[in-house]
């Protein structure tokens, strides 16, 4: 009888109903599930769920896959059912916003959910929530295959929640300010922030550029008042570089060249439709713009993640995510730091002109005219010129340097070296007998270096004995050779020290400085706050300064602060919740783990671009590059930076001693490696009734505050150093994770 029954079932199941072939497409996308993953579960090809879901010629299941098929199917239409159209309007022309509930506006109080639009449709965006709100994951959203022109938002569970970036309140940008452009089944998608996804017609570059300005709605509003509105960046995916005619990888002489050939088919394309590729030509990160007129700029970015736009050290995996996910992480981080220019180290230095632009429109003249004026508080329109810049400052092959001999090399008093920690030393007895090494990490240490600073923002002036003033940026030539750790001022006393297990706050090796050097101003300012004397031989001093990296410094800090608040781990936690919260934070969302490293990389790769080497392009010592007529290009602003970083770590690491008696073995940039007789930092930071040290390493997430970077065990560190036959081996390098790499190497 049981086997009659079972026939009986298999027969019903054999006529399962199905819903249509769109909307078998729309369930499966509405919950984020790729054909690959339908096709395994199923046990059948991919290209069969294809058919299924073909809107032309549908083939329809048969069989147990049948049963399982509509199975799945129901279970998706439960969590996102369909919602019913309204009878398509007539055609009609608008020249405003339409009603909301013609453009899919869900009502009040109720999350956005994803949206499928052709450009043209979506004419209104709802307002974005506050960036610092958590975004969640959006699944792969629905995506409408008619050409109704009602946008269609199915009621889903899993809908973009409303924290994540959405479009903009500008309807300029309703969309947002990025897309990643996909093929599947041979139709353009561009899915935008916010789970929403638009129908691309563009059959060629010259056309989706076209798109892009035309009917897109990308893009972003200028970050300061005399700014200029972010362009749109799209995404190109290995799919849409096969659909579009370009390479879906460089080759090794386009990696070297950083393009592809000028002659190339697309590029040729640009040029017939009166497109200008910038300097750089059609790369990784390619604009084509047209010549503006007035004040309309025509201008869009490519981002092609598979010609390694998106360095890996950075950005993690983010290339290889799905249109969707990649959309979010660059969503998120375009609407907390800025829509991506480049690599995170241009799009670090683009910020700072984002935030200060170097012009700004006049009052109206008498013809009631505006004109271009410097804007101040900014870094000048015009660049300094390259032949006024102080020799100490430059690097190595600068043109004010081209009279040197060949091979000379500059030492300390020609040259300004203000550079981060690479120090260690020896372990004493004392620490041999205790068992653990435990290394804590300066958040974002660089950003707040900046945070504050007063930097110059014009030429330097050269003068001769001047008293030194620890207000006015420059640079100092100063002997400190007299300054001694074993007795400094700490406050208003003088404590005595172990001088010779702390490295000297005055050089990068954490040498004691041997005579006269060049020094940035809060080095200077810090051997006087030790209680020694300075008189300062000759500097370079920047009568036009401010705090120009203020703006840069709380940008950057407010998107560090919302991406760990969203992955739990927020300011106002007690140490020991801290260290908690901290310990695996990045599985908890593994895409915004990317954003918080791209965001770190933005501090330091921006400050890194003050000082932009040159990058071949047949440049020769004491010949000009590139870099050299930026404004932004300024040597004084990074090495103040890293200055007024290495000092504050100096400071503490001096309360710290004072206050405990324990030194650090070890100093890497920013992070301090201590030996302690437990594995938390807590056990050698000096709490008190969950109150740190005053002036000391403290344990939290601003910038500026201490994580736990890592632990190993002393024998580590002593077998390791043995191993090497290098007593004075940074274990900073490696506490982390213990894994000591070829040194041959430089690692």
């Amino acid at each position: 009888m049981s086997e009659l029954f079972d026939a009986v079932d298999a027969l019903v199941a054999s006529r399962s109903p199905l819903p249509s072939a769109g909307e078998r497409r729309r369930l499966r996308v509405a919950h984020g599930l790729t054909l690959e993953e339908v096709a395994a579960a199923l046990k059948v090809r991919r290209a069969t769920v294809s058919g299924w879901e073909s809107v032309k010629k549908p083939t329809e299941p048969r069989g147990p896959e049948r049963e399982a098929y509509a199975r799945l199917l129901r279970k998706l239409a439960e969590l996102y059912p369909a919602q019913e159209e309204p009878a398509a309007p007539a055609p009609a022309t608008f020249t405003g916003a339409p009603d909301p509930a013609e453009a899919g506006t869900p009502a009040p109080g109720q999350p956005s959910a994803p949206v499928t639009l052709t450009a043209s449709e979506n004419t209104q965006a709802p307002a974005p929530s506050p960036a610092s709100a958590p975004p969640a994951a959006a699944p792969r959203p629905a995506r409408s295959t008619g050409t109704s022109s009602t946008s269609r938002r199915p009621a889903t569970k899993k809908a973009a929640p409303a924290g994540t970036p959405a479009g903009s309140s500008d309807p300029r940008f309703a969309n947002g300010p990025l897309a990643v452009v996909d093929v599947e089944d041979g139709q353009v998608w561009a899915y935008c922030t916010g789970g929403l996804v638009l129908d691309v017609p563009a059959k060629s570059i010259p056309a989706l550029v076209e798109w892009t300005l035309e009917e897109a709605r990308l893009g972003a509003a200028k970050l300061a008042g005399p700014g200029k509105d972010a362009d749109p960046l799209l995404v190109l995916t290995e799919a849409a570089l096969e659909r579009y005619g370009l390479p879906v990888t460089l080759t090794e002489e386009q990696k070297r060249a950083g393009r592809i050939p000028e002659g190339h088919k697309v590029v040729k394309q640009l040029a017939r439709a009166q497109w200008k590729l910038t300097k750089r030509g059609f790369g990784p990160w390619a604009r084509i713009y047209r010549p503006a007129t007035g004040s309309d700029r025509a201008c869009v970015q490519l981002c092609i993640p598979s010609w390694n736009a998106l360095d890996t050290r950075h950005w993690g995996e983010a290339g290889q995510l799905p249109p969707a996910e990649l959309a979010r992480v660059l969503g998120v981080y375009a609407s907390r730091v800025m829509t991506p220019r480049g690599s995170t180290a241009v799009t670090g230095l683009e910020l700072m002109t984002a935030l200060h632009p170097p012009t700004r429109a006049s009052e109206p003249d008498a013809d009631g005219k505006r004109h271009s004026e410097h804007n101040p508080g900014s870094l000048g329109k015009e660049a300094i010129d390259p032949m006024n810049w102080p020799p100490c400052e430059v690097p190595d092959g600068h043109p004010v340097l081209k009279d040197l001999p060949r091979f000379h090399v500059r030492g300390p008093g020609e040259k300004l070296f203000e550079e981060a920690y690479d120090w260690a030393r020896p372990m004493t007895d004392a620490e041999c007998t205790l068992r653990y090494l435990v290394g804590i990490d300066v958040n974002m240490a660089f950003a707040a270096g900046a945070n504050g600073l007063t930097v110059g923002l014009g030429e330097a002036t050269h003068v001769k004995a001047p008293a030194f003033d620890p207000k006015l940026p420059g640079s100092w030539l100063v002997d400190l050779s007299h300054v001694d750790l074993s007795r400094v001022k700490v406050g208003k006393e003088w404590v005595e020290l172990e001088g010779s297990l702390l490295p000297s706050p005055f050089t990068p090796k954490g040498e004691r400085p041997e005579g006269p050097a060049w020094y940035a101003t809060p080095t200077v300012a810090y051997a006087a706050e030790l209680g020694y004397e300075v008189r300062p031989i000759e500097a370079w001093v920047r009568y036009t300064n401010g705090r120009y990296l203020d703006g840069w410094y709380q940008r950057l800090r407010d998107a560090y602060l919302a991406a760990m608040a969203d992955l739990g781990v927020h300011a106002d936690l007690a140490p020991a919740a801290f260290l908690d919260a901290m310990d695996g934070y990045k599985d908890r969302d593994p895409q915004l783990a990317i954003v918080v490293s791209a965001i770190k990389a933005t501090v330091k790769g921006g400050l890194g671009k003050l000082r932009e080497r040159p990058r071949g392009e047949g440049w020769r010592p004491g010949e000009p590059w590139r870099a050299l007529s930026r404004p932004t290009w300024r040597p004084d602003i990074r090495a103040a930076v890293i200055s007024r970083t290495r000092i504050n770590l100096h400071r503490k690491i001096v309360k710290h001693a004072a206050f405990t008696g324990q030194y650090p073995v070890a100093v890497l940039s920013d992070c301090v490696v201590y030996a302690a007789h437990g594995e938390s930092p807590l056990d050698f930071l000096p709490y008190r009734d969950g109150k740190p040290l005053p002036g000391g390493f403290k344990l939290g997430v601003n910038p500026g505050l201490v994580k736990h970077e890592g632990t190993q065990t002393v024998l580590w560190g002593e077998e390791v150093r043995e191993r090497f036959d290098a007593p004075d081996l940074n274990l900073a390098r490696y506490i982390k994770d213990g894994t000591v790499t070829d040194l041959d190497n430089g690692e």
